[in-house]
């Protein structure tokens, strides 16, 4: 019996029950669709749209200021995700306010676009926010923020919240703070080959939780180059040497003025920051040019190959690698 002459009461019966026939399945056994394309927010566009959220609400009535970088591919008004499985934001704080504390078992990490003045507590702990630092704050870490400055300080905001709300594991803690464990002095662990033999939290992500831009571009500077000229270096944990934060990767790449990067390919998403300099990108089938604070994504799937167009650049990078690695489906390839 051919499939389209199944009787149509049978269809229903079965509709009725929850069941249906696996050979009528519009995705069952079909070829994987196309990546989807990179899309970029060009930051003298975005800029000028965040002063509306100044004006519009207050951390004192939300419970964070963010606007988030919402991918074109979504399928409905709650498929809310960057890229992967990774949502992208940004997150504004005036001089003078507060946002309170609280946590969750989504991991989170800032990365400083604008401003001075303002400080993340993560489980009490006070990471000055300057410009180009990372700020980690991992699962049930409780964290807050307050600005004592006098000019609006924003920040890249990543979660990994896609996941969690496919996995159905999404929790939110709202304050009082309890619990708050025992934290290092970032001085314990600043030296290279030294840890404290005592004291060190067992934890699933860094003791470290902010990793200023200025030890970051000297990270760079003496990290040798790829075969392209390229420099990366990967924010790490210094107890593990593992990656810092768990299913967020974060790199950095240094990129030579007019030397292309070798194109390489993941079924792991990643996005981008540009943090310095200006340049472009291949990825896939369409080029991207990009300056400072530019972001952009790199679906799974599509080769990636970038170049700097005036001097040295700096791209931040954070990509949901680690999910597609500790569920042993993580494959990567160069051209």
């Amino acid at each position: 019996m051919a499939s389209d002459a199944i009787d149509q009461a049978v269809l229903d019966q079965w509709r009725a029950h929850n069941l249906a026939p696996l050979w009528l399945s519009p995705t069952a056994h079909k070829p994987p669709a196309p990546p989807q394309a990179a899309h970029l927010w060009e930051w003298a566009k975005t800029r000028p749209l965040l002063e509306h959220a100044f004006s519009a609400t207050s951390p004192d009535v939300v419970e964070r200021r963010v606007l988030q970088y919402l991918t074109p591919y979504a399928k409905g008004p709650e498929d809310e995700y960057t890229v992967g499985t990774m949502l992208a934001c940004v997150q504004c704080l005036l001089p003078g306010e507060t946002a309170r504390p609280h946590r969750h078992s989504m991991g989170a990490l800032r990365f400083v676009l604008e401003g001075s003045g303002a400080t993340t507590f993560v489980n009490g702990k006070p990471c000055p926010m300057e410009y180009g630092d990372l700020i980690l704050t991992p699962a049930w870490c409780w964290h807050e923020h307050r600005h004592e400055g006098d000019a609006p300080v924003l920040w890249l905001d990543a979660l990994d919240v896609p996941l969690h709300g496919y996995l159905g594991t999404g929790k939110f803690q709202p304050p009082p703070v309890m619990d708050l464990p025992e934290t290092l002095p970032d001085a314990a662990l600043s030296a290279v080959g030294f840890l404290p033999a005592e004291g060190v939290p067992e934890a699933s992500h860094s003791p470290v939780f902010r990793y200023p831009y200025a030890d970051a571009k000297r990270a760079l500077a003496s990290t040798p180059p790829a075969a392209d000229g390229s420099r990366t270096i990967r924010y790490s944990n210094p107890a593990t040497g593992g990656q810092a934060q768990a299913l967020l990767d974060c790199t950095m790449v240094a990129l030579e003025q007019g030397r292309p990067t070798t194109a390489r390919r993941s079924n792991a998403s990643t996005a981008c920051l540009v943090v310095a300099g200006s340049g472009r990108s291949t990825i896939g089938d369409k080029v991207i040019e990009w300056g400072e604070k530019d972001f952009f994504t790199i679906p799974q799937g599509n080769f990636a190959s970038h170049e700097a167009t005036s001097g040295e650049a700096h791209l931040f990078m954070l990509s949901d690698r680690d999910v597609m690695r500790r569920l042993g489906v993580l494959t990567e390839e160069t051209a």
